[in-house]
C-alpha cells in the first residue's frame, strides 16, 4: 500500500474516480482523498481516507465483488447529477446546450433482460455476473437489479451449464422476461446432439421457460415469448433488443408520442419489433424501417394481429448503408428515430434536408447523439428539452430523448 494520497476530481464515464496523472480509482467519489496500489494507471487496494458526502453504504451485498454495477456507493441525487452531466458534457462539445426535464430513474428489481455467465465445475456449475475488471464469476443470489421473474436466472444458467458446456467454456445465457416466461439465448455452448437436446428441454421444463435458443437453434418452446408493446403482443426472434425495463420504455414511449401528438404519417426508423410503432399507431399511420428481417417480420405478424390501429407497414432496410432519402422522407409529418450506439449520423444528414417538421430522437449514447443533433440545428431545427432515462440503475449507462422541431 503506497502512502500517497490522491484526491478524486471527478467520475469517469466508466463510474470509475479519476485523479490527475490520470489515475483511475474504482469505487471513489470526487472529492475524496483516497490511498492505494498504483498499477499502471489504476489504483487498487483503495483505501478511503476521507469520505465524499455523497457516499452511502451500498444497498447490494455483492458490490464489492461483482462488476455488474459501478456506482451503487454514491446517493441517487448524485447519480442521477452525473448522469445528467455526461449528456451536458456531449452536448458542451458540439456547442450544444438546453434544458432537461425531470429524470427518470427506473426501481430497483426492474431490469427485465441480462446475460448471465455460466460454467461447469468439479461439484456442478456456478453461474452470475463477472468480477469487476475480471473472467472470474461471481453468484449473485440477492441481486437487487433483476426483475423477480429473472432472478432466478443464474439457476437456469448453471442447470443449462451441468448438461450443454464444456470445463474449459463460459457459457453466456441471455435471459428476457417475457409474458410466457424466461425467454433464452445462450452461447458458448456443446454441440446439440438429440441426448444434449432432450436434456436441454428437460431443464427449460423444469424452469419454465417459455423458450431456448441453443448456439443459434431453438431447442424448446412451451409458450410465445411475448411483448406487449402498446395494444400488440409481439413475439420477438431470440435475442432482440427490448428496453431494459418496463418502466423505463413506458417514460420512452410517453416523451416519444408527446412529441410526434397531431403527426399523421410517421417513420418509425430503427423499429426494431415496434416498441414505439404500435403506440405511435393509435393516432397516426406508422412506416416502420429495421435492419433486422426477423424483427421485421415479428412486427408485421403481430400487426395482423391487432385491432383498432391506424394502418402499419414495415421494410427491412439497413439504415446505415441504406437511409431512407430526404425525398422519401417528404411523406411523413413526424419522424420517429431510435438507432444504436453509434447514432444515426447518414440517416440523420437526409432527415436535414427533407423538412419533416418534428423528429423524435431516443438514444442511447450521448456522445453519437449530440454528433446527431449538432448536424439538425446547423439545418435549423430547433432541439427540445432533454429527458434522461436512467433504466441501468447503478450503472454508467445513460438514455435520452427530446424532440427537434423545424418551423415550416
Amino acid at each position: 500500500m503506497s502512502g500517497k494520497t490522491w484526491v478524486i476530481e471527478r467520475l469517469g464515464h466508466h463510474g470509475d474516480g479519476v485523479a490527475e496523472g490520470p489515475v483511475y480509482a474504482p469505487m471513489t467519489l470526487p472529492g475524496e482523498e483516497v490511498t492505494g496500489r498504483l498499477e499502471g494507471q489504476r489504483l487498487t487496494d483503495v483505501r478511503i481516507v476521507r469520505p465524499s458526502e455523497s457516499r452511502v453504504a451500498p444497498p447490494c451485498r455483492h458490490f464489492r465483488s461483482c462488476g455488474g454495477c459501478a456506482v451503487q456507493h454514491a446517493a441517487d441525487a448524485f447519480v442521477s447529477e452525473w448522469k445528467q452531466g455526461i449528456v451536458e458534457t456531449a452536448l458542451r462539445a458540439q456547442g450544444l446546450e438546453t434544458g432537461f426535464l425531470p429524470m427518470h430513474v427506473s426501481p430497483p428489481g426492474s431490469r427485465r433482460r441480462a446475460t448471465f455467465s455460466a460454467r461447469r465445475t468439479k461439484k456442478g456449475a456456478m453461474a452470475g455476473f463477472h468480477a469487476r475488471a475480471s473472467g472470474v464469476i461471481v453468484e449473485i443470489p440477492d441481486c437487487r437489479l433483476l426483475h423477480p421473474d429473472l432472478a432466478r436466472g443464474p439457476e437456469i444458467a448453471a442447470d443449462l451449464a451441468k448438461v450443454g458446456a464444456s470445463r474449459r467454456g463460459e457459457l453466456a445465457a441471455a435471459m428476457t422476461v417475457s409474458a410466457g416466461g424466461l425467454d433464452v439465448d445462450v452461447r458458448g455452448g456443446l454441440g446439440a446432439d438429440m441426448a444434449l437436446r432432450a436434456a436441454l428441454a428437460d431443464v427449460a421444463r423444469e424452469g419454465s421457460l417459455a423458450r431456448l435458443r441453443w448456439e443459434g437453434e431453438i431447442v424448446f418452446q412451451e409458450t410465445p415469448p411475448e411483448q406487449v408493446f402498446g395494444r400488440a403482443r409481439v413475439v420477438p426472434p431470440p435475442g432482440a433488443f427490448l428496453q431494459a425495463t418496463t418502466e423505463g420504455e413506458a417514460a420512452l414511449v410517453a416523451d416519444v408520442t408527446s412529441h410526434l401528438a397531431g403527426a399523421e404519417r410517421i417513420a418509425d426508423l430503427f423499429s426494431g419489433c415496434g416498441t414505439f410503432t404500435f403506440p405511435l399507431a393509435e393516432t397516426a399511420r406508422v412506416h416502420a424501417v429495421e435492419g433486422d428481417p426477423e424483427m421485421v417480420a415479428a412486427l408485421e405478424t403481430a400487426q395482423r394481429h391487432v385491432q383498432g390501429l391506424k394502418p402499419v407497414t414495415a421494410a427491412v432496410r439497413d439504415l446505415f448503408r441504406e437511409p431512407l432519402t430526404a425525398g422519401e422522407l417528404g411523406a411523413f409529418d413526424g419522424i420517429c428515430l431510435d438507432p444504436p450506439r453509434a447514432g444515426a449520423e447518414a440517416q440523420v444528414a437526409e432527415i436535414a434536408r427533407s423538412g419533416v417538421a418534428r423528429v423524435a430522437y431516443v438514444s442511447c449514447n450521448p456522445v453519437s447523439f449530440a454528433r446527431d443533433a449538432r448536424a439538425l440545428t446547423q439545418a435549423g431545427y430547433a432541439m427540445g428539452h432533454v429527458r434522461v432515462v436512467d433504466q441501468f440503475r447503478w450503472s454508467p449507462h445513460v438514455e435520452l430523448a427530446t424532440v427537434f422541431t423545424l418551423d415550416v
